[in-house]
């Protein structure tokens, strides 16, 4: 017999993640942004969005979305930037 990780009622599939640190992590994210490179603050803003939509209404986070918005920051930062080891660690996390 096989089992699945059906995640909890609340959404949350206790993988570790805690909402409030990613949250903090994307609003870090659209700071650096705004410093290091302010065309790309609306992608910075798409993933703490999503994160604060998700924490509000208990649900998980559109992974497509953010994965998007990932990857536009990452190739449009500075390699070693502070944006970049965020935008790592937020996709990391988030396994996106």
């Amino acid at each position: 017999m096989s089992t699945y990780n059906m995640r909890d009622f609340d959404g949350s599939a206790h993988d570790g993640s805690d909402p409030a640190a990613l949250l903090r992590l994307a609003e870090r994210l659209v700071e650096r942004l705004h410093i290091e490179k302010p065309a790309l603050v609306p992608q910075g803003e798409i993933v703490r969005d999503e994160l604060l939509y998700a924490a509000q209404d208990g649900l998980p986070a559109n992974r497509g979305r953010i994965r998007f918005a990932l990857e536009a920051i990452g190739t449009g930062v500075a390699a070693g930037g502070g944006c970049l080891i965020l935008v790592q660690e937020i996709g990391r996390v988030l396994e996106v």
